[in-house]
This record gives C-alpha cells, structure tokens and sequence, in this order.
C-alpha cells in the first residue's frame, strides 16, 4: 500500500528537456514533429491492418500490437512534456507519476516480450512454411499478444507499488522529462542497494531473455536460408526478416544503452538522450520501416490513397 500521507503526495518537478532559448524551442518544435508522425503513423498501420482483409493474419496483428503500444508509449510521456514546457510549469502530481511510470515500464516490457514473440513467427514462417497455419494460428498470435501485455503490465505493477512506496526526501526534482525509473529512484531516502540489485536483475532479465530468444529464432532462419538453393528464395527470406530484425535492434540497443549500464557510468544527459531515442524515435521509425519495407502494408496503403482519390 502507498503510503498516501501528505508528505509522499507532494508533487515532484520534472527538470525537462528545454530551457527558454531560441535553439531549444527549434529542438521543442522538431520533438513535436517527431511526436506527430509517430502518433500518425502508427496509428495508420492499425488502421490500414484493420482495414485490409488480406493483413489479418497472426503476423500482422503481432505488428498492429507493437504500433498500438508504440502508440500509446509516445502519449504517456510527450503530451506532459509538451504541457509543462508550453505552460511554464515543470510539476507533476504524485500519482501522476505513478501512473506514468507504471505505463511506460509496462510498455516497453511488454515491447520486449512481443519482439521477441514476432521473431518465433518469422521462424516458423521460413523453416517451416507448410506448417505455419497450424504452428501460427489465430489463437497463438492472441495469445502471444496477451503475454506480451500481462508479462510487461505485471513486472510495471510490482516495481511501481515497491518504488512508491519508498521514503521519498530532500529534493524532489526528477532529472528527467518524465518519471523514468532510475530518475526516481535518486530521490528516495536510505540504503536501496538490494533493491537496485533486484531491479538490475529484473532489468537484465527482460531484455537479455528475448534478445537470446531472438538470436536463437534468426540463428536457426540463417541456417535455413544458407542451406535454400534458389538465390531469389534466400532474397525473399531476408526481405521478409530485414524489417523485424531492423525494429529490434533500434529498440533493443537503446534499452540497453540506457538500463545495463552501471549507475557508475551514468548521467542526466546520458539518460536523457537514451530515452528520447527509444521513447520518440523508435516508435516513430517502427511504422515508416514496416511501411517501406513490406509489400503487402504498402499495398493496402496505396490501394485506401486510390480509393480515396477516386471516391
């Protein structure tokens, strides 16, 4: 239970990522255009899978979750950001923060998981094509969706309830532009060395676990391709791999970056720079990259332009 006393219900102050300067209102309008096309284009590649019958199958509802997760992790924390910067106050509500750290942490454990499930299906897809149907059904996909969710909303529960629940003294001022785990962590009184320890593990844990299930999956699609004789079925194959494996390592590279570092090793800055890359620009390269680079998505999207042209 929250210790819901006036002391630990005051608000924090999020430091943020702009001063008043010319140059930082440039960088705030280009974050905001980021924003926009990420909130745009994720929310199309929901909308143009929904749309098309011939994308609802388990590989495309796989990839409607991660736009509908990217989607809602860039609305957890650039609209506050955006509010404080433009209104001149930096404050944010105890539970305010609570509530956007429970997102946040459960979105991007819940990305991890679902990656990491997507590249079983572009396994099965390519070393076993005659059984996909039945190794890739409908219900497996619902069902790697669901685990995605559950596995990322309870390890954000468990770690939101321990963290809001701590002693919270001295400053109050979150280094930060929005309430990222280790910025608040600074914040609480007494010796949380254990604590850190734990939520390293955890950490480590939930991204070594489906970045090694990962290498695996490609690791046995590399030796299927090697052994294809027809070099334009080894084309298709790393065509059909090159988007997932390419959102992967964008998103995994800069959790990394910014979680399996030591504390030692880590700054504002640093931590900072990491997030704006994994909470704002991943999201929005992820549906420029699937769009681009898969057929069938460009397909459906030309065919809802044209029939909008001509309607």
């Amino acid at each position: 239970m929250w210790r819901w006393n006036q002391t630990a219900l005051e608000d924090f102050i999020l430091q943020g990522l702009f001063d008043d300067s010319f140059n930082h209102l440039c960088l705030f309008l280009l974050i905001m255009l980021v924003f926009l096309t990420a909130v745009s284009g994720n929310s199309l590649t929901i909308l143009l899978i929904c749309a098309d019958p011939r994308l609802h199958t388990p590989m495309y509802f796989l990839l409607s979750q991660l736009s509908l997760m990217d989607l809602m992790h860039v609305s957890t924390t650039i609209p506050k950001m955006a509010s404080n910067y433009l209104s001149g106050k930096k404050s944010i509500s105890f539970v305010g923060c609570a509530t956007q750290h429970f997102l946040y942490l459960s979105l991007g454990g819940a990305e991890c998981v679902l990656l990491a499930l997507m590249s079983y299906d572009r396994y099965v897809a390519i070393c076993h094509p005659l059984r996909y149907t039945v190794l890739m059904s409908s219900r497996v996909g619902v069902m790697m969706a669901v685990i995605s969710w559950l596995s990322g909303s309870v390890n954000s529960l468990i770690h939101t309830s321990i963290l809001m629940n701590f002693p919270f003294c001295g400053s109050r001022i979150i280094h930060h532009f929005y309430c990222e785990f280790p910025a608040v962590l600074k914040l609480v009184c007494g010796d949380m060395t254990m604590y850190e320890n734990t939520a390293y593990i955890s950490t480590v844990i939930l991204l070594l676990l489906p970045i090694i299930f990962v290498s695996t999956s490609y690791g046995f699609i590399l030796h299927s391709v090697m052994q294809m004789r027809s070099t334009g079925s080894k084309r298709n194959a790393f065509a059909t791999c090159s988007s997932h494996l390419t959102v992967v390592s964008l998103f995994f590279g800069a959790c990394m970056f910014s979680y399996m570092r030591p504390r030692s090793q880590r700054t504002p800055l640093q931590d900072k720079v990491g997030s704006v890359f994994y909470s704002i620009i991943t999201p929005t390269l992820n549906p420029l990259i699937y769009t681009l680079r898969n057929k069938d998505v460009a397909k459906a999207l030309k065919k809802v332009l044209r029939r909008d042209i001509f309607t």
